[in-house]
């Protein structure tokens, strides 16, 4: 059996670890080697690459995509899409969904995984459409979770509506880490004998399950895993590349990878590793192992927000409590995966419960949205008092929160007007208007001292 692997350095796993700091000049010298050392793909973009492109590292995400495209000839590129959500925490109109999808196969994506927080399909029906129109492979991800409402059965359902749709592959992505190795191998295996699709899983090494976890799903029948170079792995990070490579080849498995290579990229990456690691812009701590998202079905970044939630607000003392109440206010929703938008949102809800002292005396507008249906189908039901207390006497929206939206591409390309060159800086501007806005900005004062300075040389 042939098991492929998909490299993450370039986006989770630097995400996972360094919050998605890693400038292109820091990895376009190894980008050749990457392409030439066998994997099934490179996650490159997607998930909080473009907006910390925006925001921190002053680079146009478009353009850092096409630089990594004219490296990379003989391997796929890939990248994360929220759904209906796209970059963002809310849904965007069909009209934006699918420029952004055409413009980012246009400018280098082969692979787009697709899902939604969740798991409600209509929520990536467009996106998917839009990917196959173009030409890439839909990769269709459903949101693992553990919960009363969540069993093979119901994953299993997913997956044949994904298959349905066109997609051509099925993803299983496990956020929090919280699959163990007899869940991965009975998932892996009950979608293989019910769809005809291959079988892609994602983990993270955050519960110290992953490597057990992908061991059983290969087991199973999986095709494809995530991984992530051995520099750039553990904690919330992916499982070792190089040491799932050695195992998997050890029990006879056939894999395309070379060895040599995945030495050079490590080697590559390791001094790259300890100059954040120098700076304090790695927390060791995200290194570590935390077995608490076991207990509380919390993810490991969900974790880190509460803390820093309860931190500044000198509350700390409270942390217990708002663990105990996540998982209430998560069965009072119906539910929903602890994935974004959905684990900020309820994390935020369980803090304002514990504060206030009373449970909904306060609810947020994010929450509120959720419970009037704009961010989908809710998997459970939602607690009718807590309904009744949001609503009052008005009706959830049941269709498709998308066609209650306007089309928003031709007003956004006006509203920005010439600080936006392209179709691509206009999604831009859409996805994060404050950040891209300033971009715009300094990249034409750049421009502008840069010809000043060239006038000057003339004269």
């Amino acid at each position: 059996m042939k098991v492929q692997f998909t490299e993450t350095v370039l986006r989770d796993a630097n995400q996972s670890l360094i919050a998605t700091r890693l400038p292109f000049s820091s990895f376009e010298g190894i980008l050749d080697t990457m392409d030439s050392a066998g994997y099934y793909s490179l996650e490159c973009w997607g998930g909080a690459t473009f907006d910390s492109c925006l925001r921190y590292l002053d680079e146009d995400p478009w353009e850092r995509l096409r630089k990594i495209k004219a490296h990379c000839k003989n391997t796929k590129l890939q990248m994360l899409l929220r759904g209906q959500n796209l970059l963002g925490y809310k849904h965007y109109p069909d009209d934006v969904v699918r420029m952004f999808v055409k413009k980012s196969i246009e400018n280098g994506i082969d692979i787009i995984r697709i899902f939604d927080a969740l798991n409600d399909v209509r929520n990536i029906e467009v996106a998917v459409d839009e990917t196959l129109k173009n030409g890439a492979v839909a990769s269709g991800a459903i949101s693992y979770t553990k919960s009363p409402i969540h069993d093979l059965e119901a994953y299993v359902k997913l997956a044949r509506q994904m298959e349905e749709m066109g997609c051509q592959t099925i993803t299983i992505k496990d956020m929090a880490g919280i699959m163990g190795p007899q869940e991965a191998y009975d998932t892996v295996k009950a979608l293989k004998e019910n769809v005809k699709l291959p079988i892609v899983l994602h983990t993270h090494c955050t519960t110290g399950l992953a490597p057990l976890t992908l061991q059983k799903a290969v087991e199973a029948g999986c095709d494809i895993i995530d991984t992530a170079i051995s520099a750039f792995s553990g904690g919330t990070s992916q499982a070792p590349t190089e040491a799932m490579l050695y195992a998997f080849r050890q029990q006879g498995y056939e894999t395309e990878l070379d060895t040599a290579a995945l030495k050079k990229i490590n080697d590559f990456f390791k001094p790259i590793k300890e100059q954040f690691l120098k700076e304090g812009k790695l927390n060791p701590v995200v290194l570590s192992t935390d077995t608490d998202a076991l207990n509380y079905q919390v993810p490991g970044g969900m974790l880190s927000n509460l803390v820093a939630q309860l931190t500044a607000q000198n509350k700390m003392d409270k942390f217990e409590e708002v663990l105990l109440e996540t998982p209430r206010v998560r069965k009072d929703l119906g539910y929903p995966p602890l994935v974004t938008p959905m684990s900020q949102m309820v994390g935020v809800q369980a803090t304002m419960n514990v504060l206030a002292g009373e449970r909904y005396k306060n609810v947020s507008k994010e929450i509120k949205a959720y419970i009037r249906g704009e961010y989908g189908r809710a998997p459970g039901e939602i607690d009718p008092e807590l309904q009744k207390k949001v609503l009052g006497d008005e009706k959830p929206i049941t269709c498709r929160f998308a066609d209650t939206l306007e089309p928003a591409f031709k007003k956004a390309k006006e509203e920005i007007g010439s600080l936006a060159r392209s179709d691509e800086d206009v999604l831009s501007y859409i996805a994060f208007p404050t950040q891209a806005e300033a971009f715009f900005r300094k990249r034409a004062e750049k421009e502008k001292n840069t010809f000043k300075y060239s006038i000057k040389r003339i004269d």
